[in-house]
Formats: C-alpha cells, sequence, structure tokens
C-alpha cells in the first residue's frame, strides 16, 4: 500500500532496476491523505431478519469514509428496485430533493448510479443521516458485486460503506423509498494520516523528447491484500519492457512511470500531470497503461478509444484524438496472432484518467476485475461465466496464485508489441488521430467489456 515501508521497498526495486537497464530514473515524493480500515468494518441487519453480511465480500468500507458505530432505521432512497434495467440508470442520493422527509439519525440505503458517491453520501449527511450504504445497482452482469469505492476528498466525519446488490436488496426489504422496516448496525473503524510516497519515474536517453511515450502501471496495492494481480501484474510487465528496451533504437522517448496511491484515487498520476507545464504535457504523444493484466477468469481486453463501443456517458469518458488508433493497434495485434479481444470503457478506474483530461491519448490493456463473466464472453475467451474475473480483487488471496500465467503472457506481448510500435512511430509522417469509422475487436470477439465495477479502479470519486 501507498507510504509503507513494503511499498518504499518496492520503489527502491524498480528504480534500481530501471536504472540499471539504462534509463535515466528520477522519484517523485508527494504526500497524501492515508484512509483505510484499521479494523474490519461491520455491517449486520439487526432486524427484521438477524443478518451479519461479510467485510469484503457482501461489504466494503470507502475510501475516505469516517469513523463510527451506529444502529439505526435503514430509509431507502429513490432505489429503483429490484434492480436498475441497466447500467448508470439511477440517480439515487444525488439530489436534495430525494432526502424529503429523510428522518435525522437513519442510515441511507442508496443505489450505485449517475452521480459520484461523495456526491450520494453528503447530500445524505445534510439530511442528517448518521451513515450511508451505497449498494451496487444490478444494471448489467459487472455490477452486482460489492462496491469497492471512493468518496474523494476530504474524509468525511461519518461511516459510508459499498455493497453488493443482494445485501441492498435485502436492506431495502422492497421499499423503493422511505423506512425499509429494517435496523441496522454500521460500524467503520478508519485510520487517517498524512504519508508521503513515490513514483518511478525512468526515461530513454535517446528519442524524440517532443513525442514521449508514457507507459505507467501502478506500483501500490489495497490495504486489504498484497495486490499481485492488481497491479503487480502490471508492475511488473512495464518493468520487463523497459529491459528489453535497452539497446533497441526508438524513435521517440519512452517514459516509464510507476505510479503510486492509485487505490486512493490516481493520486500520482494526478500528481505527475499536475505538475507538468502546458509544454510537457503537448510533448506527450500518448500514455499506455496496463492495470491488471493477470486475471485468473480474464477477457482480452482492450480500451475503447474511439467510444464505438461504449458511448460517452455514465461510466465511459471520451477517449482524445488518437486514442482509437491505440485501440485499433492492440486489436490488430490480437488478430494478427489469431486471439480474440474485446472493448471496455475509459470508465476512470485507472491512471490513463489524468492523461484524457489533459487531452493526451490513451489507451491500454485489462483483464477483468469483480465484473462476471458472460456465457458469451466464456465462449469466446474460456473460463467460467458466472464467476468474477478475478474473485480476488481488492481481496488478501490477490496473491502469486491469483494470476494466470496465460493472461500475463498473452497481454504481455500485446503490451511490448504496441509500445514497440509507438517507440518507433514517426509522428512528423504518421499523425496520431483516430481512424476513419469505429475499430472492430478482432478474432470473431464482440464487443463488451465489463461493464463497470470499481476499480480502479475504485478510485476516482466513483460517477457510474
Amino acid at each position: 500500500m501507498g507510504g509503507s515501508p513494503a511499498n518504499r521497498a518496492s520503489v527502491d526495486y524498480v528504480a534500481a532496476k530501471a536504472a540499471a537497464a539504462g534509463l535515466d530514473v528520477t522519484v517523485q515524493p508527494f504526500e497524501f491523505e492515508y484512509n483505510a480500515d484499521a479494523s474490519p468494518a461491520v455491517l449486520n441487519q439487526v432486524s427484521p431478519s438477524p443478518t451479519s453480511y461479510v467485510d469484503g465480500t457482501d461489504f466494503a468500507s470507502m475510501t475516505s469514509s469516517g469513523s463510527g458505530d451506529i444502529t439505526a432505521p435503514v430509509i431507502a432512497v429513490d432505489l429503483v428496485l429490484p434492480q436498475a434495467p441497466a447500467a448508470g440508470l439511477t440517480t439515487s442520493g444525488c439530489e436534495a430533493a430525494d432526502f424529503a422527509g429523510f428522518p435525522a439519525g437513519a442510515i441511507a440505503l442508496m443505489q450505485r448510479g449517475t452521480c459520484p458517491f461523495g456526491t450520494k453520501a453528503d447530500n445524505a449527511a445534510a439530511a442528517g443521516a448518521v451513515g450511508s450504504v451505497i449498494f451496487n445497482d444490478g444494471g448489467d452482469a459487472g455490477r452486482v458485486a460489492v462496491v469497492n469505492g471512493t468518496l474523494g476528498t476530504p474524509v468525511r466525519t461519518f461511516p459510508v460503506v459499498g455493497a453488493s446488490l443482494a445485501v441492498g436488496q435485502d436492506l431495502a426489504n422492497g421499499i423503493a423509498n422511505g423506512s425499509t422496516g429494517s435496523t441496522a448496525r454500521l460500524k467503520v473503524d478508519r485510520v487517517v494520516e498524512t504519508r508521503t510516497t513515490y513514483n518511478v519515474i525512468a526515461e530513454t536517453p535517446g528519442g524524440d523528447p517532443e513525442e514521449v511515450v508514457v507507459v505507467g502501471a501502478h506500483l501500490d496495492s489495497v490495504p486489504r491484500g498484497p495486490g499481485i494481480n492488481d497491479n503487480g501484474s502490471g508492475s511488473a510487465a512495464i518493468l520487463a519492457m523497459a529491459e528489453a528496451l535497452q539497446g533497441r533504437d526508438v524513435h521517440n522517448k519512452v517514459r516509464f512511470a510507476w505510479w503510486n496511491a492509485e487505490e486512493f484515487g490516481l493520486l500520482g498520476s494526478a500528481y505527475y500531470v499536475s505538475q507538468l507545464s502546458q509544454e510537457q504535457k503537448d510533448d506527450i504523444a500518448l500514455n499506455l497503461n496496463f492495470d491488471m493484466i493477470g486475471s485468473p477468469n480474464y477477457v482480452r481486453f482492450v480500451y475503447d478509444g474511439d467510444n464505438s463501443g461504449f458511448p460517452v456517458g455514465p461510466g465511459a469518458a471520451a477517449g482524445p484524438d488518437g486514442s482509437g488508433l491505440i485501440e485499433k493497434v492492440f486489436h490488430d495485434y490480437f488478430g494478427a496472432v489469431g486471439i480474440a479481444s474485446a472493448e471496455t470503457p475509459f470508465s476512470g478506474r485507472s491512471d490513463y484518467g489524468p492523461f484524457i483530461a489533459a487531452g493526451i491519448p490513451a489507451g491500454g490493456l485489462f483483464t477483468g476485475a469483480e465484473g462476471i463473466k458472460t456465457a458469451a464472453q466464456a465462449a469466446v475467451f474460456g473460463g467460467t461465466a458466472g464467476q468474477a474475473y478475478d474473485p480476488c480483487y481488492h481481496l488478501a488471496c490477490d496473491t502469486f496464485a491469483n494470476n494466470s500465467n496465460a493472461a500475463l503472457d498473452e497481454m504481455g506481448d500485446a503490451a511490448a508489441h504496441t509500445l514497440l510500435t509507438f517507440a518507433r512511430w514517426d509522428f512528423s509522417k504518421r499523425a496520431l488521430t483516430n481512424p476513419a469509422g469505429p475499430v472492430e475487436p478482432r478474432s470473431g470477439s464482440s464487443a463488451g467489456g465489463e461493464g463497470g465495477g470499481l476499480h480502479d479502479h475504485d478510485h476516482e470519486p466513483e460517477v457510474s
């Protein structure tokens, strides 16, 4: 996790390896507000059906939640029951008017939807709620599991947890608005402190400094587990690429970046971009992002850079011009080697976010997090339908045993191919613009990404 001694050891290891590979290395410190569970969170239904829900499986405290231990009636806030007909179609808790008649001292039960989690929680607190439970909306197969989210800054003074669709339905007791008849105990015990952590930036000595290819992966894990897939997989892959690039000719400067505090809201990548002048931003040709590329029940997802599979809207940000071409290079590679690929949206869940917000084209790979593999995906990619792409997402079981070597091999090869393609790209002759017409996934795959979840990723104040 960011700011821990183990994390600093990872920083030192990567920096030393990158320097040994002949790269120019900079270690960039920054401060952030560390906020994590000091003890396991608790969510129990006290009545009418006493039930103890499982921390990390049924619910999880949200990053930037406050602490508290309360037992109170549960009040439903503008829910769509039994579940949303499609992703992002609920506005539960997004408007102050949703809380008309809300009784002070109650727990607000809200649903994932079209506004940030922090907005929901703040609206509930303003209406007199002493805590909040925000459950998944069930709008597609990727939106049923526990919500692992963040409220964004600042840290709140009241407890907030994310929950699965099943827990939300249980607590709602069939009631979309008002008293559910349920009473619950909600306990969150968070530690909050300022820590220092570090990005590792390592670039090739040669290459055009006005056409920089930034290749990134986050180095930190969630406090709950070791994070070998999320994101040891991406961090190790780009380190292997950095070592393999040594001695190869590059037309453009390649800048490898191991971001930190990603799990607290993309803080490392956001800090890095915030420190760049406009001229330095203009010098970045594109960003390649690799976050979770070893999921055990994987799909070969490529970020939908041209928004052909996922139009801009809740859960799908616009890819700056050129992002569609990056997507095409990935899909073309998979097609050339005869394996399928699919699309996943720019959902704001990983470190490409600050780059596309600055207008920098981006792309990358992802093998799936807590979303559920569909039968159609299993028919194309193998694996098990009805199960999560990564059943250990953000859990203690995200160990070496949780990774798929096949996924790492296939995605690592695609990443290396695309990196080398753009490292040698002559931007003076071939501008980085989207191809005419939509980019299609390859090798018989149909478009259709993970369909959401919080990854990530968890990170930004989630809008989905």
